[in-house]
């Protein structure tokens, strides 16, 4: 398996661009995925300088419904004619923080690229998506975020929160979004669907501003398990220097413009 990560805050070198946002390019035996896409057409800059043709993107999976992860969608759409969008179907719904809008309401209405998922849901053999994670662990601290519903307003409780799982040469793969349902969970709610322990697990931990006790606390967890970890976005650079300092060579940054080649 191939990553290329095309949207982060940080860039690896001046020669990426980058933004507050998470798009990973995963390219597997079969598919060639997009996970998530950004919050403007900053990936396409990216997509160009690693030598992807975003013509052959077969499958679109986006991770939640804020706009830094969704908003580059319209920019994909136009370039690529064939690849569906897989989305939890309450992504759709109006989401404000205290600076506005951070839906994605618009884009969604090309509804004839959208493929609605459920609880889990099987895109390809050794591909699925799954959500409804329980919270049993403590939770990062997420921004207060309104969702509207019936013209009532109501806090986003973040249902349309998706993770996804692939399967490839006898290894599973978690990826994460922003895991705003915390990242203890989203591994429980793994290994409880899927059984037996994560050789890796690629994406956001949603550890900005987080206290040392908890990022301790998940770093000890996967240093135990002994899973590969490339983190990125809402993790934060500082959090992701602490988990290094408890994980060593467990556990890398991804930078925008970064390849790694997994197992």
């Amino acid at each position: 398996m191939i990553i290329k990560s095309l949207t982060d805050n940080i860039a690896l070198s001046d020669d990426f661009v980058s933004e507050h946002g998470l798009s990973l390019y995963i390219e597997t035996n079969r598919q060639k995925i997009l996970f998530d896409v950004g919050k403007s057409d900053i990936f396409i800059e990216n997509v160009k300088k690693l030598g992807i043709d975003i013509e052959d993107i077969d499958i679109v999976v986006i991770s939640h419904g804020h706009d830094d992860h969704g908003g580059g969608i319209k920019y994909f759409l136009k370039r690529n004619k064939k690849a569906l969008i897989y989305i939890k179907q309450s992504a759709f719904e109006l989401l404000y923080d205290v600076n506005g809008l951070v839906g994605n309401e618009e884009v969604y209405k090309q509804k004839e690229r959208f493929v609605f998922t459920n609880d889990r849901f099987i895109i390809k053999e050794g591909i699925e998506t799954f959500s409804e994670v329980s919270s049993k662990h403590l939770l990062s601290e997420n921004k207060v975020i309104i969702t509207l519903k019936d013209g009532r307003s109501f806090e986003d409780k973040f249902e349309h929160e998706q993770n996804l799982v692939i399967f490839e040469n006898g290894f599973k793969f978690l990826f994460t979004g922003c895991a705003h349902n915390g990242i203890l969970n989203i591994i429980d709610k793994t290994i409880q669907l899927y059984g037996g322990s994560i050789d890796y697990i690629i994406g956001g931990f949603h550890l900005l501003n987080e206290s040392s006790c908890l990022i301790d606390q998940i770093g000890n967890r996967l240093k135990e398990e002994n899973t590969q970890c490339a983190t990125c976005h809402c993790t934060g650079i500082d959090a992701y220097k602490q988990l290094k300092n408890i994980m060593e060579d467990q556990i890398e940054y991804l930078y925008a413009g970064k390849i790694i080649k997994l197992a």
